[in-house]
């Protein structure tokens, strides 16, 4: 009885290591050589959008402490696994509450939406020209006259 028991512990160890050998092998960054490692590489078209746009987003709005956007924080969710990689902008005291500001990409799509009750605010027209330029390439805080 010992020895069964003894094996059947034996091999409930050996599929714990098992498992997670495999669920630490997905956690490895990929090598220069190995696919995916190049900038882009395996990422789709929409989660390239949205990181190009948040990138800018966070130079222009935050990190330039915008005065349009001092009552704002971004929730970032680039790493979205519905295939929506989005951010949001929350209440700066809130930031749990509700989203004022969705930016998102979908699927295999580079077309950046947004939608929202502060696209019906003052700063509304600011935020859609800001994203479209972003979204065309151009990671310009502003638009050129």
């Amino acid at each position: 009885m010992s020895t069964k028991v003894t094996l059947c512990a034996m091999s409930r160890l050996t599929m714990l290591a098992l498992a997670t050998a495999a669920l630490l092998s997905g956690c490895q960054q990929p090598t220069p050589n190995s696919p995916g490692a190049g900038s882009g590489a395996g990422k789709s078209a929409s989660l390239r959008a949205m990181e190009q746009v948040a990138i800018a987003a966070h130079k222009c709005w935050f990190a330039s402490k915008d005065p349009d956007f001092r009552t704002y924080r971004m929730a970032n969710e680039l790493n979205s696994f519905s295939g929506q990689p989005r951010f949001l902008l929350v209440p700066a005291k809130n930031y749990g509450g509700l989203p004022l500001l969705v930016v998102q990409a979908r699927g295999s799509s580079s077309r950046v939406e947004a939608f929202g009750p502060l696209l019906n605010e003052k700063i509304g027209d600011r935020i859609n020209a800001d994203l479209a330029r972003w979204g065309s390439g151009d990671s310009s805080c502003s638009a050129k006259a």
